[in-house]
């Protein structure tokens, strides 16, 4: 069985935990607590070489780490993936540019607010917010006039896309700016065996 490392309010993890339940893939959850170090003990090293979640162990005790390599790991062969190759480096180039352009300005936005931080970290945010809009703008002129990200379906870059931009709320992004994002992220939403960050999928096992 699929073991998922994860921790509770991580986005990366979150993508993988919908996946998995959008395939009915059943596996077993082991969550952890970043904040008392439990991603940097040399046991969690061994699994995961950048020390980060989310790891995803298969049955035979290897890993795949990093999200975009396991959301297209799990992907390969279904319906979330093209096989088309110039439509798989359409969604391959998304999920590129979540990585460098959206997450790391939405996430850390949110983390400096849930933790309390937003004050001390005002300017940061500031910086953040500055970087975190231009990424925004780019996806919500994308979605203006197309239904998802690549082709005519749901995919793995839409999945991908699709955490940090719903969570940046959180991180007093102001999205009602952006209404045609809002729609898209509604479609998302929809799909067949969509969970909310702390639902708990069927297919986990506990």
């Amino acid at each position: 069985m699929l073991t998922l490392y994860d921790s509770r309010y991580s986005g990366n993890s979150w993508k993988i935990r919908i996946l998995l339940n959008q395939l009915k893939i059943p596996f077993e959850r082991r969550t952890l607590d970043l904040e008392s170090g439990e991603t940097k003990t040399d046991a969690f090293y061994a699994l995961n070489r950048f020390s980060r979640v989310p790891v995803l162990e298969l049955e035979d005790g290897r890993t795949v780490v990093e999200s975009a390599a396991i959301l297209l790991y799990l992907s390969e062969g279904t319906e979330y993936l093209h096989s088309d190759p110039y439509l798989r480096s359409q969604v391959i180039g998304w999920m590129m540019f979540e990585q460098g352009d959206l997450q790391r300005f939405l996430a850390m936005a949110r983390v400096y607010h849930i933790r309390g931080l937003a004050d001390k970290m005002s300017q940061q945010i500031e910086r953040l917010h500055t970087d975190g809009y231009l990424g925004l703008e780019k996806l919500e002129r994308w979605v203006e006039n197309h239904d998802w990200l690549v082709g005519d379906r749901y995919t793995v870059a839409d999945l991908s896309v699709f955490t940090y931009v719903s969570l940046a709320h959180q991180g007093k992004y102001e999205m009602d700016r952006f209404p045609s994002i809002a729609s898209w992220l509604d479609r998302v939403k929809a799909q067949p065996g969509w969970i909310d960050i702390f639902d708990q999928s069927p297919y986990q096992l506990v």
